[in-house]
């Protein structure tokens, strides 16, 4: 098997031990629900809490540099909002996407042409912000655990980036051999790092319950920071939004929809597991922030929060080797390095399965980015970048994190709003309309107090949107069709007509003037020296929508004014009527047709711009070029003639 050939495998050819067939480099995303093997709704859990339950071995940490003392006030405004906006949210879109196409799908459907093709871009550069930083994050976080045990710290310190930079290859290691749902590993994975910290976190509040003067340390803190309650009340108001990294996973947990059990297959019944796993996340992750918030804040000195100190970006890990020693430590720093480290697994899954669902199909990246390696090549590359750029840094990518995690949380909440209003659901709306709002204000917030997350998600954007635009422009002379839906007058025409010659005449769609078929037919037979024997059809395109790059394109005969139509429903018109000429070769035993068309006079560029815009423009020469790329042989192409 050849590089080429393995880069390209499918996941599921890889999964099946056969090889891919030629050309098809499809990505685990495409791929059909019966493929995958479903669980229960719990174990599914379990893979996305990977992600999501692993953020407790820095969500202490980062929340106590960013709140002090209020903390835990903050966590539990958090946990508020968890429970009575993002998890019915992400019940909204899991009913409305029920194989795991997420928010950014049901936006997609709710904004149609370029408009919605550019916000779903920007929707994929905070996607890629979240996804990229988690891996990122999660591999330096775990490295700072590594450092800051007693076995392994003489061995990684001072080589927290070269570590990180390996924890990242090794996870790209895996996706090039092909990664699957390894549910069983997640699970193991959550349930020992859970009752870790079960044990970790409910013996310092043993602790703590023995030992009241740390609550009442704790309240003169507060106090001495905000000066009366309501004041902590406020400024935990205002700082919450830096503790958004406790919201990751919600997006992961739709994500992974199509492995949820469900009784005969039914999808009712995987929307309601699906809702049990996204409410029971939800409520457990809630117990341990809070916990863990009071926990951390009442009991580890605030210094040691800061850079250089013990507890920074692990402040659990900290208390686990305070109350238990070096041998419950240690096991504790393993499984918090191997579940950050699967953490980092669940986001690039998610990565493969978003990214291929648009830009490929959008003409926004090329045809390889269809397959997972390749992609897991590209990403992992990224990853090094942004590793290196913040120096294998937890608190530094925070905001970065909190930013991409709350820009699709609150488009989540946007797109349920318009999902309820469009179904009639105006209470429902109002309520998803106030969460919005509320999102809205935690991302402002963010954004406001620490801007260089928007920088970080801006680069992202900008690079997705550029590399989109350059890559449609270069791959804009493709056919760009998936197949053909041609009816049975349309086909009668081209069979008649094919007994001598296939003669095709573009035209634009008139329905009305007839004068127009005959002056067009007169003038193309005496440039063309057509005899006058052999008929001619029209055609004629419609663009339906130009932004939507490739599709079925839709042939209908028509006979009008005597003269026979074929109508074309496309999303361009030289691309089409390309593809349509090759399709009448192949379907008629190579037998060359012909198309002919009109000059068109008027700026180049701006034809150009309009063919890229609006899939119009100079026609002949973009369907000359079109058929070129398509067909290297002269021999065998067909005939393009221009006169008139």
């Amino acid at each position: 098997m050849s590089l080429k050939t393995w880069l390209l495998e499918t996941e599921s050819a890889t999964h099946a031990n056969a090889p891919a067939q030629a050309g098809e480099i499809e990505g685990p995303y495409i791929e059909q629900e019966h493929h995958h093997k479903t669980h229960p709704w719990w174990q599914v859990m379990c893979l996305t809490g990977v992600d999501y339950f692993s953020s407790l071995a820095y969500q202490a940490g980062i929340a106590a540099l960013a709140a002090g003392a209020v903390a835990p006030i903050a966590t539990l405004i958090l946990v508020i909002i968890t429970l009575i906006g993002a998890v019915p949210v992400y019940s909204r879109v899991a009913r409305e996407s029920p194989h795991g196409e997420g928010s950014v799908a049901m936006l997609e459907k709710l904004l149609r042409g370029w408009k919605g093709k550019l916000f779903v871009l920007v929707l994929l550069g905070f996607a890629a912000t979240d996804f990229i930083i988690t891996i990122t994050l999660s591999a330096a976080d775990a490295s700072a655990h590594m450092v800051e045990n007693p076995l392994a710290h003489r061995f990684v310190e001072g080589h927290e980036v070269l570590v990180t930079l390996g924890l990242i290859a090794l996870l790209g290691g895996v996706f090039l051999k092909g990664f699957k749902e390894a549910i069983g590993i997640a699970v193991v994975l959550v349930l020992v790092y859970l009752g870790l910290n079960v044990i970790t976190i409910g013996t310092a509040l043993y602790d703590l319950a023995h030992h009241p003067e740390y609550i009442t340390r704790w309240q003169n803190a507060v106090l001495s920071m905000t000066h009366s309650w309501p004041s902590a009340l406020a400024r935990a108001v205002v700082v919450f939004p830096a503790l958004a990294l406790g919201l990751s996973g919600f997006e992961t947990g739709v994500a992974v929809m199509p492995l949820v059990e469900a009784k005969n297959g039914d999808i009712a019944d995987r929307i309601k597991n699906t809702k049990r796993l996204l409410r029971a996340a939800a409520i457990t992750m809630s117990c341990f922030l809070l916990t863990s918030s009071v926990a951390t804040i009442f009991l580890i000195p605030k210094e040691l929060f800061e850079k250089g100190g013990e507890a920074n970006g692990r402040a659990l890990a900290y208390l686990a080797h305070y109350y238990f020693g070096e041998g419950f430590g240690t096991v504790y720093d393993i499984s918090t390095i191997t579940i950050l480290w699967f953490a980092g697994a669940s986001a690039m899954a998610a990565l493969l399965n978003l990214v291929p669902r648009y830009l490929p199909r959008y003409g926004m990246a090329p045809d390889w980015a269809r397959a997972s390696r390749p992609l897991a090549i590209v990403f992992s590359l990224v990853a090094f970048a942004v590793t290196i750029h913040f120096k294998a840094n937890v608190d530094a990518q925070g905001a970065a994190y909190a930013t991409g995690v709350l820009v699709l949380i609150t488009s989540a909440s946007v797109a349920a709003t318009l999902s309820a209003k469009s179904k009639g659901q105006y209470g429902r709306a109002v309520f998803f309309a106030f969460i919005v709002l509320v999102f809205l204000y935690t991302t402002a917030q963010n954004i406001h107090e620490r801007p260089e997350g928007l920088i970080v998600a801006s680069f992202f954007i900008f690079s997705i949107v550029a590399i989109s635009i350059l890559s449609r422009v270069y791959r804009t002379t493709e056919l760009r069709v998936d197949r053909f839906d041609i009816d049975r007058l349309a086909r009668q025409f081209i069979d008649d007509a094919n007994r001598g010659t296939v003669r095709i005449i573009a035209n634009e769609p008139n329905e009305r003037d007839e004068t127009e078929y005959r002056l067009k037919e007169k003038e193309q037979r005496e440039d063309n020296h057509i005899p006058p024997a052999d008929p001619v059809i029209f055609a004629e395109v419609k663009v339906r929508d130009a932004s939507d790059f490739g599709g079925v394109v839709q042939v209908s005969g028509e006979e009008r004014f005597g003269y026979r139509i074929l109508r074309i429903d496309a999303t361009t018109i030289p691309n089409a009527l390309a593809a349509l000429m090759l399709h009448i070769r192949d379907t008629h035993n190579g037998k060359i047709p012909h198309i002919y068309f009109s000059w068109t006079e008027g700026n180049p560029l701006i034809y150009v711009l309009k063919y890229l815009a609006f899939g119009e423009g100079d026609v002949a020469p973009v369907t000359r070029e079109v058929l070129r790329e398509a067909e290297p042989d002269p021999e065998k192409r067909p005939g393009v003639h221009v006169g008139g």
